[in-house]
């Protein structure tokens, strides 16, 4: 029985609450034609999954959420869809 424990944060981030889960790594399966996977961080929304990043096992918290909002300040939000105001 594996011993990995599945991590889930909220993070607030521009008035909007993400939800990010992260997964263990899995083998590559070459009966099934499917490469290896690492530990990672996904985002969730409506039902899908997206790979943020590698989980990092000695992030605190604080990184934790600080990486996860600059991924998504990178992602969603993205340089060309910040609005400012005159």
């Amino acid at each position: 029985m594996s011993s990995y424990k599945t991590g889930q944060r909220r993070v607030v981030h521009r008035g909007r609450e993400f939800h990010f889960v992260s997964y263990e790594g899995m083998p590559a399966n070459p009966r099934n034609h499917t490469p290896a996977t690492v530990a990672a961080w996904y985002l969730m929304s409506a039902g899908k999954r997206w790979v943020v990043m590698t989980q990092e096992c000695d992030l605190s918290e604080a990184a934790l959420d600080s990486a996860l909002a600059g991924w998504l300040d990178a992602n969603i939000f993205g340089p060309g869809l910040l609005v400012t105001k005159p």
